[in-house]
């Protein structure tokens, strides 16, 4: 399979965009390369999903287009503004201003409400929600009846949901999870991919997501799958039996090389 070190996808405006990206840990003999040169652009209004064995610069690909890592060299957008340039405060803001995160830990203040952790990112940028916003995000995601519970009066399921309406709940250009379903039961699990998927074909959001799991790529309109540090393939409406016989091909591939 040959790879490919740049996936074009010129139908669409890209809401999130990397060109010759590297990310090099270490020098000399303990030198690791976690991304090898590699562009991608992650369309306005689609879900990706990135996979790859572990090792392959998934995560570190997430984390570098989302501003949460710093990278060695080339260019990374987010819309029309250049990470590489901004300093440390413009990052933070931007990151506050533009992006929507969703971890494997569900990442609520314990001493909060559901709906106090929901508007927890704008409080602090003193922005005021947009209600009629707010009430449809909370209205798919399924929490109108328990807004005033505490995390610890919710299930693992539904700290994720709060977790999914606290992304969406400021309209970011781009949502980036990493793992989210990773710590939730295949049903809770199922739920929030739904409302991701629904995010964005309803809502119109951008969502990239990294994961190992097949069914949970399934959601996405479009894999990407990384070894090495760069994109070796794609698939668009990917299956969860398609991306398995994928993953698998690529295991088979890394024994006999």
């Amino acid at each position: 399979m040959t790879a490919m070190n740049h996936v074009p996808h010129t139908a669409r405006a890209a809401a999130a965009r990397a060109v010759c990206l590297s990310k090099v840990y270490g020098q000399g003999e303990t030198q690791v390369v976690a991304l090898d040169n590699l562009s991608v652009d992650f369309g306005q209004g689609r879900f990706t999903a990135i996979m790859g064995p572990s090792g392959s610069g998934k995560s570190t690909l997430m984390h570098c287009v989302a501003g949460l890592d710093t990278f060695s060299s080339g260019s990374v957008r987010i819309g029309d503004t250049e990470l590489g340039t901004l300093k440390d405060k413009q990052l933070t803001q931007l990151r506050r201003d533009k992006i929507g995160f969703i971890f494997q830990a569900f990442n609520l203040l314990p001493t909060l409400t559901a709906l106090e952790n929901i508007t927890l990112p704008m409080d602090i940028a003193g922005r005021k929600p947009d209600r009629r916003w707010l009430n449809t995000v909370i209205e798919m995601v399924g929490l109108s009846g328990r807004l005033s519970h505490r995390p610890t009066q919710l299930s693992g399921g539904q700290q994720q949901r709060v977790a999914v309406a606290r992304a969406l709940a400021s309209k970011p250009e781009i949502i980036f999870g990493d793992e989210p379903t990773g710590n939730l039961d295949s049903r809770s699990g199922a739920e929030v991919l739904g409302f991701l998927r629904d995010s964005v074909r309803e809502l119109g959001q951008t969502v990239v997501m990294v994961t190992h799991d097949p069914v949970a790529a399934s959601y996405a309109d479009r894999v990407i799958f990384l070894a090495d540090g760069r994109i070796v393939d794609e698939m668009i409406q990917p299956t969860a039996d398609g991306v398995l016989d994928r993953m698998k091909a690529f295991d088979a591939k890394g024994r006999t090389s």
